[in-house]
């Protein structure tokens, strides 16, 4: 289904570059949600973002107050005029988000992940009046596993509800194991989507991705350096005691210091220099591909002759001392270690799979 014909988010009038939504993880009390919001308005924050509804990998933890926190959400929107949103995972936190006069909903990247939730929520706001349906944002979080085919399936869905003002929220990835980043971003795949994608507005969640706060700065620069449309962070007044994910919150005042040193780059596609760059690429990129192919076929011959000879396919051996030595010469050039680990792990697993394709051949011969 193509995705076209989309609205700015959050109306045409809404003017604010970059787009940045900030808020608590959580509404935990009155108190709290309007502290947050009074701060953040004051620095210049348009939307404002809280978790009504909290869901937890595990049972026992905060799973937010619920619907009796819609009503503070009401209230900010009516003392501060800032837009305000909030996450959706049912059929019933959809209506009564909308009925508490909730500017914007988000999907998690737990329920993106789930086509049928998904289409359960595209079915009630099917079903909304056009008016309501035509002003209402919707975002949808990249689901916890880097699928971006399911991403893009639940983005289909809301949009073939009859959204317009629609657009997605890259949170970073689920990853086993210790990592620099508590969802690592792989960025190539927000970067696909836009490809495919290009009309829809893509926004970048650093404080999930980083998970602690003192990454989000960072994170949040090389979003826009990347041409996100907008950022989404999580902002407590007093972050050390929030119920929830209190590492990766910032205080209002980090947040405004965050954003006034931003530095949102203008895009000017005359530039020739910049042309004669990509140029550059794109011929580099033909070269790639090319040895890529090269070096395919003398797989295939090597997956001939292991054959012939009666030799396993996968030798960890070897390939544990070439990884070892290409990551060195990698790391001489300047390269990444993981990225070249990356890299060399992708060629290995399509090296292998070509020689298998070569036995298989052979054992049906």
């Amino acid at each position: 289904m193509p995705i076209t014909d989309l609205k700015p988010l959050f109306g045409d009038d809404f003017k604010q570059s970059p787009l940045v939504i900030a808020g608590p993880c959580s509404a935990e009390n009155e108190a709290q949600v309007m502290d947050a919001a009074n701060e953040l308005s004051a620095a210049g924050i348009k939307v404002f973002r809280a978790g009504v509804w909290k869901p937890r990998t595990k049972p026992g933890g905060f799973e937010g107050i619920g619907t009796p926190a819609l009503e503070w959400l009401a209230k900010v929107k009516k003392q501060t005029g800032m837009l305000v949103a909030t996450e959706v995972a049912t059929e019933r936190h959809v209506h009564e988000a909308l009925h508490a006069g909730v500017d914007a909903i988000w999907i998690g990247a737990r329920t993106a992940a789930n086509p049928f939730a998904v289409q359960e929520i595209a079915n009630v706001l099917a079903t909304l009046p056009e008016e309501r349906r035509d002003s209402l944002t919707v975002l949808v979080k990249n689901p916890v596993n880097p699928d971006l085919e399911l991403w893009i399936g639940a983005l289909e869905r809301i949009y073939g509800s009859g959204i317009r003002r629609l657009g997605a929220i890259h949170r970073g990835f689920s990853s086993y194991g210790k990592h620099v980043y508590r969802n690592p971003p792989k960025w190539r795949i927000p970067i696909e989507l836009h490809r495919r994608l290009p009309q829809l507005p893509v926004i970048c969640d650093p404080s999930h991705i980083g998970g602690r706060r003192e990454l989000i700065g960072s994170l949040a620069q090389q979003a826009l350096d990347m041409n996100f449309n907008g950022l989404i962070i999580e902002s407590h007044c007093n972050p050390d005691n929030a119920l929830s994910d209190k590492e990766q919150q910032i205080t209002p005042d980090v947040l405004k210091f965050i954003v006034h040193t931003l530095v949102v780059h203008k895009t000017n596609s005359s530039t020739e220099s910049l042309g004669l760059l990509r140029q550059h690429i794109d011929r580099i990129d033909t070269e790639l591909i090319e040895l890529l192919a090269k070096r395919m076929r003398v797989s295939r011959d090597i997956g001939r002759y292991k054959k012939e000879h009666a030799m396993p396919v996968v030798q960890a051996g070897r390939y544990n001392d070439l990884m070892q030595q290409r990551v060195a010469e990698a790391e001489r050039l300047d390269l990444s270690a993981e990225f070249m680990r990356n890299i060399l792990s992708v060629i290995h697993e399509e090296s292998v799979r070509q020689q298998l394709e070569i036995t298989s051949e052979n054992n049906q011969q």
